[in-house]
């Protein structure tokens, strides 16, 4: 007769032998709770279940990414007391995004025009130079930034700052010789300008009308 110990002993050792197969068949989650949201990360959790992309009801083959969060708002630096400094970071400035327009795509996507706007506009909320800012932010409501291809938005570009100039009094820069003045020195012709290329040809491109956008057709609002 086995005694009742060893039936008990036997039981126990078959539920542990039960529950360690179990735990082979279904290891457990390796995820963790946020002590501060009490969210859930890792496996099934928000971590994994997070995407900007959106559907609306009854659209679900529609998909709807979200506007980037802080583009639009105010200035968020303090004024820039230092003249020295202020003239430094400005022509810094203009190289850069001079630099970033000559070398745009001249057929960008939806979502690499979205992205050169953006650009434009968390750069009106972020320059250093807080009264800079605000009048970057101003020059952008009444010359809303161009896109559609890269000499237009090259050139939108020198419109502003030719704006800028007219304030400072300074000379009025020929937008023709972009190209020249700020060469990155990356081996190839940003504006895609080649040796059929004629005077009246850039001077054409000058003078299409900026108060539309090129691949759209639609009227850009000038704001006050």
């Amino acid at each position: 007769m086995i005694s009742r110990f060893a039936k008990s002993l036997f039981i126990i050792v078959t539920a542990i032998f039960v529950l360690a197969m179990l735990a082979m068949l279904h290891p457990p989650s390796r995820a963790y709770i946020d002590p501060w949201t009490g969210q859930l990360f890792g496996e099934g959790g928000v971590e994994k279940s997070w995407n900007p992309t959106h559907f609306l009801p009854g659209k679900a083959n529609s998909p709807v990414t979200l506007p980037l969060a802080g583009v639009e708002g105010g200035v968020i630096m303090p004024k820039l007391g230092n003249e020295t400094a202020k003239a430094a970071l400005g022509r810094a400035t203009w190289k850069l995004m001079h630099t970033v327009t000559l070398r745009f795509p001249e057929h960008p996507t939806a979502d690499e025009r979205e992205a050169l706007k953006s650009y434009f506009h968390l750069t009106s909320r972020l320059y250093p130079c807080g009264e800079c800012a605000t009048e970057f932010q101003q020059l952008l409501k009444k010359f809303p930034p161009q896109t559609s291809s890269r000499r237009a938005a090259s050139l939108w570009l020198c419109r502003v700052h030719n704006e800028v100039n007219l304030r400072l009094k300074k000379p009025e820069y020929d937008c023709a010789n972009l190209s020249t003045e700020y060469d990155c020195g990356c081996g190839d012709d940003p504006l895609n300008t080649t040796s059929a290329d004629t005077p009246s040809q850039i001077s054409d491109d000058l003078e299409r009308d900026t108060s539309k956008d090129e691949l759209t057709g639609a009227g850009l609002i000038e704001g006050r």
